[in-house]
């Protein structure tokens, strides 16, 4: 893996590789990684950015500690000097009103920690998802063919409500116990000092299962947030192919595929609800057992006359409290090795490059655009399928205003010249250069800004037609989009949507027919208003009065214009100024339709099993 790759690819053809990568777990021959709660750092980073409310939720955290270990020192007051007192109701009166004073004080206390504390978790997690969702826009298109979007949005939904619950419930009582831990302690030995000594013997005992159990609850907890992430990616996979899933008869399959990884999800929280449980009871079992022989002692002592029944009653209660707190620290640290395998996953992502991003000083594109693409003995492989090469040598100078079509068999690296003059990648060797400037010294943006591109599938958003349309130009008013559905012959369908442009279209534009969502693609390109237009075999899927209607808007469109179309409907091309004939890679013929018709190469043999086929199936 190279220095630069954001995650390590795994080999298609090495399912188990791919599985080990997902887990976390090493390469044979790797040397393993030591999960700890190192990855909390990135956390804690986030949450001293308001270093205000931290304080509040400390100083609140403080305040309840306090008086919860001040309950047991009233309680003590009240034995001592309430009932072995003289009986005067005013004084019995007195320390009671103390007491109700602490439980009051604990009360606003745990309100203002509840709120400082949840507040600071949900605005961490608002953070980091804006981080990692920003991080993610600018990978290139070859960061999600090595790494599965379904994954990452399982990642940005299961793991950040791990990390809210961490920020906003788990530390706080991680930090409560522990300050209750030492207050208590303190005050413990402070009451009575040998039985507490005894008691201290006992911490020994209880940090070596902590350890023991807590190695391996690291490893289960990790490969149990993987399975939950991969039934999230299956359950999205499925439900976005539904009509294939039910056209195939494949509900049945996919019930029991996704029962076998709920089980395997099962079978993984098993395993670490039975080594929690047992953390939990070997640890409770050995705190609570020492108290009990302690408390035994210190009986003994009050029956004696060495310990009055107040100071008893205190350390009884104290002693509880300490126990309950390292108890509950035994569960916190399980929930705290879940949450930092889940900011580790998420830090993977915030922290990956992108491969294709703006120079250190880029280069601006002269102005006015000419609309110029040359692309000069370009070789490129895509990075998760390097053999054979996309293209191979590929030279190609396209003029301004110039419309070339570019046809070819399945494979040929059509749409790779799409995917390189957008600098969605960049070759292995030669140049792409857009108004005389190579691709790889401009921003892409910019290079993006001059484009314009409908792909062969109207690709919409979940969104209304509006929103919809005005993606080529976020700013244009609604004259200016009226005027490009026009152009691209989608202004009738749209006027009779039941709220107009204000019509939600569904999810991935469901609501709409192939031909409707291709138009307001073609409209959406048309609001771009860029001297580079790409035609990605844009009227492939319509039928016959829908292609017509597109191909009328995609003329206009064309209008002055440098124009990219790949195609396979050679009809659709006929009138280009240029047609690029390619095959594995390279250019085989070019010229127009009857230069390349009357050369008795690949086109004309591609032209006559179009052309022929109608009239050799009528006959």
């Amino acid at each position: 893996m190279s220095d630069t790759e954001p995650f390590p690819a795994a080999s298609s053809s090495d399912p188990a590789s791919a599985q080990r990568l997902f887990e976390g777990e090493p390469e044979q021959g790797a040397e393993p990684k030591r999960r700890s709660l190192g990855p909390l750092r990135m956390i804690y980073r986030e949450a001293a950015k308001y270093p205000d409310k931290v304080a509040l939720a400390f100083f609140a955290l403080l305040i309840t500690a306090a008086a919860t270990l001040a309950i047991p020192a009233g309680f003590k007051l009240i034995i001592d000097n309430g009932f072995g007192g003289n009986g005067d109701p005013a004084n019995i009166g007195r320390w009671f009103r103390y007491l109700l004073m602490i439980v009051g004080v604990l009360a606003i206390g745990t309100a203002l920690r509840f709120y400082f504390v949840s507040w600071i978790g949900e605005r961490v997690v608002a953070d980091i998802r804006l981080k990692v969702h920003a991080n993610l826009l600018r990978q290139e298109p070859g960061f999600y063919e090595e790494n599965s979007p379904k994954e990452i949005s399982s990642r940005m939904t299961s793991d950040t409500a791990i990390i809210e619950q961490v920020v906003g419930t788990t530390v706080s009582v991680a930090l409560r116990n522990t300050l209750m831990a030492i207050g208590g302690t303190i005050y413990l030995f402070y009451l009575a000092p040998s039985l507490t000594l005894g008691m201290a013997l006992v911490i020994p005992a209880v940090v070596i299962p902590i350890t023991v159990f807590g190695r391996r609850l690291r490893n289960v907890s990790r490969t149990s947030q993987d399975r939950v992430a991969d039934v999230g990616a299956m359950v999205t996979e499925v439900l976005s192919a539904m009509k294939i899933v039910q056209s195939f008869n494949q509900e049945t399959r996919e019930t029991t595929r996704f029962g076998e990884a709920v089980e395997q999800i099962f079978s993984v929280a098993k395993r670490r609800i039975l080594i929690r449980a047992a953390m939990t009871s070997v640890i409770i079992l050995l705190i609570f057992g020492s108290i009990t022989l302690l408390m035994w002692r210190g009986a003994v002592g009050v029956s004696e006359g060495a310990i009055s029944g107040g100071t008893i009653a205190a350390f009884v209660i104290t002693g509880g409290l300490v126990a309950g707190a390292f108890g509950s620290l035994t569960e916190v640290y399980g929930d705290l090795l879940r949450g930092a395998g889940a900011a580790s996953r998420l830090n993977e992502l915030l922290t990956a490059s992108a491969q294709i991003a703006p120079p250190a000083r880029p280069q601006s594109l002269p102005t006015p655009a000419r609309g110029s693409l040359s692309f000069r003995n370009v070789t490129f492989r895509y990075p998760t399928r390097p053999e054979p090469p996309a293209l191979r040598d590929f030279t190609l100078e396209v003029e301004p205003g110039e419309t070339v079509a570019i046809v070819g068999p399945s494979g040929a690296g059509k749409s790779t010249i799409f995917q390189l003059a957008e600098r969605f990648y960049d070759p292995q060797a030669g140049t792409v250069r857009l108004d005389g400037i190579p691709l790889t010294s401009v921003d892409p943006r910019d290079v993006r800004e001059r484009i314009a591109f409908v792909p062969q599938d109207g690709v919409l958003f979940s969104a209304n037609a509006r929103d919809n349309l005005r993606y080529g130009n976020w700013y244009a008013s609604d004259e200016a989009i009226w005027e490009a559905a026009r152009a691209a012959n989608a202004e009738e369908f749209l006027r009779a949507l039941p709220e107009g442009l204000d019509t939600f279209l569904g999810e991935d534009g469901t609501r709409l027919s192939g031909g409707q969502q291709q138009r307001i693609a073609i409209a959406r390109a048309v609001l771009r208003d860029a001297p580079i237009l790409l035609l990605d075999e844009a009227t492939s899927a319509l039928d016959a009065e829908s292609e017509r209607l597109v191909q009328d808007a995609l003329e206009q469109l064309m209008e002055d214009r440098t124009t990219l179309v790949i195609a396979h409907r050679l009809a659709t091309v006929r009138a280009a100024d240029r047609i690029v004939v390619m095959e594995d890679g390279r250019i085989v013929e070019q010229g127009t339709h009857r230069q390349l018709t009357a050369a008795g190469g690949l086109y004309a043999r591609l032209a006559k099993l179009q052309f022929d086929m109608p009239q050799a199936g009528a006959a």
